[in-house]
Formats: structure tokens, sequence, C-alpha cells
């Protein structure tokens, strides 16, 4: 009887990858600019030929999301993306002040570990490999399991587009043999210098515990605030466009409207002529039993669904055209699904007295899910706007823009990104739209402008000088009081 244990296989698959990965790295790292960037050229080139049946076989393998939606993300992240990092200096000098005499080094951070939520398995590993290897870094894959076919087809197209061209076998791979066993390997590998996880929370917990730096792009639970300034035309338009793309599965998407209340008929009005269906309070309880499991998990079966076979579990019917459901809530707590991150076409809508209150409660939910990844904002007034960016716990804040396509860079000159870094200050490693230049140290160099015995001279001459100065502050206290003295002495004589 022969027995396969495809843990230990795993594990001992993800040390040889790290080895092997650490090795092409070494040699990686001696690359010019000119040549990382002719690889990731190579790369993006065949990756090109192959993003519609990608796409399809994202959809077809994952039941998540629409495939037209995941060829519009892969052409963003072979065309945006690329466009970007197109005269990007990461490695070597990348930056140079003559006047002041110092310099910029960029120096690749090493192996990197990287998981791909199955949520958008292709744009985000094509995005995840391009910026690996312009920053001169080896990169692993962990695949999804429940994107492993989809992930390994794409990695197997561009690793061989980019050893092609000169890079160095090992520098760009994938575990095969999926177990946690050997995710756990690749990330608590001595050799493992960074692990990139975006979207898939279940490995979160080892990858802090791995002690290694981490980069986390998370669950969203964005609100879209509509106050009474804004276009509200426009506004809808955006908030429904982004909600529904893709069936909802991007973590930037607005989950949440909060209203300005003193516009509520003629956004509900304008949300209704767009394609949205405010749900009865029954119909919102039993959507909500399915979105999420009795233990607070979200349900996987009903992500990326479209709203007529949500409704039609839930029980309830709705008209041929709606686009997104939405259900009216008035609290924010953990047990309320609404409340959550929902990765399909359905909003929750608040209604609120003014800025200020809506304001808290776009903290509420900002703060019940990770702190703060993106928040939206509808308005003509700038100071509302600049009150909302000052004070929310929160990576971005997007303005009058739609979520997913304002947050990915698309819509705004944000980095064009698919790992939007989570978490407010102290939460998070970072909140940038994650670039190249996260994936590098700075090595600093400063030439030498003056002289020791200068700098010691003169801050001798300082010294001296405050010194002189409180002395003279001292003695003119001391005068002015021999002085008030002496007219006091004088004003008594004379009236005597």
């Amino acid at each position: 009887m022969k027995i396969i244990d495809n843990d230990l296989l795993s594990m001992q698959e993800a040390r040889i990858l790290v080895e092997n990965a650490r090795e092409a790295q070494k040699r990686l790292a001696a690359y010019p600019q000119c040549k990382l960037d002719e690889i990731v050229e190579a790369m993006t080139s065949e990756i090109k030929k192959h993003i519609s049946e990608l796409a399809k076989l994202s959809a077809e393998e994952t039941e998540y999301g629409k495939w037209e939606d995941k060829l519009i993300k892969n052409s963003f992240v072979c065309s945006c993306l690329t466009n970007r990092l197109n005269g990007m200096n990461c490695v070597g000098i990348i930056s140079e002040d003559k006047v002041n005499k110092t310099m910029d080094i960029g120096v690749p951070v090493g192996v990197i570990v990287a998981f791909c939520p199955a949520t958008n398995p292709v744009s985000t590993t094509i995005y995840k490999a391009l910026i690996a290897i312009k920053s001169g870094n080896a990169i692993i894959f962990s695949p999804h399991p429940r994107a492993k076919e989809t992930m390994k087809k794409t990695l197997d197209i561009l690793i061989s587009a980019a050893e092609s061209c000169g890079l160095p076998e090992g520098a760009l791979s994938y575990l095969h043999t999926i177990a946690a066993s050997g995710a756990f390997e690749l990330m608590n590998h001595k050799n493992t210098a960074l692990i990139m996880n975006t979207g898939v929370p279940s490995m979160l917990k080892a990858a802090y515990t791995s002690k290694k730096p981490v980069i986390y792009g998370g669950a969203g639970n964005g609100p879209a605030f509509i106050e009474r300034t804004a276009d509200i035309k426009q506004a809808v338009k955006d908030i429904i466009f982004s909600r529904t793309f893709d069936n909802g599965v991007v973590s930037a998407a607005e989950q949440s409207i909060v209203v300005d209340g003193c516009i509520v008929s003629e956004v509900k009005k304008n949300l209704i002529d767009n394609g949205a269906y405010f749900m009865s309070e029954e119909e919102s309880y039993n959507l909500g039993r399915l979105l999420y499991k009795d233990d607070g998990t979200l349900d996987s079966e009903y992500v990326g669904k479209s709203p007529e076979l949500l409704a039609k579990r839930a029980g309830f019917n709705i008209p041929s055209g709606v686009r997104v459901l939405i259900s009216e809530q008035k609290y924010v707590s953990w047990s309320n699904p609404y409340s959550k991150e929902k990765l399909c076409p359905v909003l929750a809508f608040y209604i609120e007295d003014d800025w200020i209150h809506a304001c808290e409660k776009c903290i509420e939910l900002l703060l019940s899910e990770r702190q703060g990844h993106t928040l939206i904002i509808h308005s003509k007034d700038e100071e509302v706007i600049r009150q909302f960016a000052l004070k929310k716990p929160v990576g971005r804040v997007l303005v009058n823009t739609p979520g997913v396509f304002g947050s990915m860079g698309w819509t705004t000159n944000l980095f064009p990104a698919m790992t939007l870094g989570s978490g407010s200050a102290g939460k998070g490693m970072t909140s940038d739209n994650v670039s190249p230049m996260n994936l590098i140290y700075i090595r600093k160099v400063g030439y030498g402008i003056r002289q020791y015995e200068d700098v010691k001279k003169a801050l001798i001459e300082d010294k001296d000088r405050n010194l002189s100065s409180e002395s003279c502050k001292g003695n003119q206290e001391i005068d002015l009081k021999l002085l008030e003295s002496f007219l006091k002495r004088v004003i008594n004589d004379l009236n005597k």
C-alpha cells in the first residue's frame, strides 16, 4: 500500500522553492534596471495574449463574478500598470541630489511569498509578479485552493516568458503541492524576506506569527457618503457601477451608502432609476442569514453571485433589470451582516441628519473590520471633504469617483494596483497602493561637505553667543530693577 503525505510533500517543496529563490535572487539583484524592464516587458507581452481565456477560466473555476469584468481587470494590469512602471527606477541609483550631495540606492528585499484571492486570481497574480521582478525580487506564490488551476496556468505563462528573457530559474515560482503546511513553511523559512497577502484572511494570523514584514490588502468595508452638495445623479451612477462590477467581489467597492438626510428622497429615486431594489425588512433578514454563517464568517457560496440568484435563494422575487439589492439600516454591530463586507451586489443604506453625524457613522463602519480600507465621499463642499480626509481612520479617501476604479488608480492618479494596503495608522504596514517601491529598501548615501573641526567651532561659537545673550538679558533685568529703585527714591524726595 502506497501512502502519500501531501502535507510533508508540500513542506519539502516549499523549502526547496525558497532555497532556489534565494540563490536566483542573488543573481537577479545584480541585474540593472534596464534588464529587469526587459523581462517585465516580455512577461506583459506574452500574458496579454491569454487574458481573455484566463478570465473565463477564473470565473468557471471559482464561480465568482463575471468573466467579462475579470477581463477588464486583467487588461487594466497589463496596460495601466505597465505604463506606470515605464521609466520607474527601483534598483541601483534611484535618485540623486547633486546640490546637497546625497543619493538614494534601491535594494531589493529578497524573497517574497505571495497569496492572491480567489476573487481576483489572474489580475492580482500578474500584478504581483510584475512589480516583484521590476524591483529585482524573487517571488513565490501559494495558489488559492479555489483558483489553483487558474493561477497555475497564469504563472506558467509568466515564468516561461520571463525565463526565456533571462530571468534566473527559481526567481518566479509557485507551490505545486498545495497545502496549509506548505504555505506555513514558505512564510516561516529563514530566507523569506516579505509576505504579501491580498484578500486571504485565513493566512493572516500565520503571516504575522512568522514575524516577517507583512503587506496586507484585506477586507474593505468602505462606506460612500453622499453629502447635500453632491452631484446626486453622478454619485449614484458611480456607486451602482462600482458595486455591481464583477458582482461586487472587489474589496474597495462600496459596502454602504450614508446619505445626508435632506437629500434622501432624491437619492432613493436615482438609485431605483439605476437598478437598485430596496428590500423589505423581512427580505433583508432572510438574505442576511444567507450571507454570513452562524459563526460570523462569510459564506463563500454567495460571493460574486447575481442579485437574481441572491433573491431567489432568500425566497423573494425581484423585477428584471435589478442590479443591486439595498437594505435600510440604522445601527452598526458585529452581529449585523449589513455592517460587514459583502462580496456581492448588496448595499446597506444609512440616513444621517448632517455631515457631522454621517462622519460618525462612517467611522463606525470603518472600525468594524480591519480599521480602514477605503472611504468614498461625494461632495462639492471642499471643507467637508477635508474634514473627512483629516479625521477618518482609513487607508485612502476617494472623492467624487467610483470606489473600485478610484482605488485601483483607474479614475484617479493613485498608483495602479491590485493590492491596496489596509489599516489605519498603527494597524498596518502600509496604506499605499502597493508598488515596486514598497518592495525595496532605500540605502542612503551622503557625501561629506563640511569638516568636523569647522562644525565643532561653529557649535562652540553658537553656544557662546547664546550664553552672551542670556547674560545680557540678565543684566538688563538687573539694570531695570536698579532704575526702578532710583526713581522711587527721587519721587519720595520730591514729595517731602
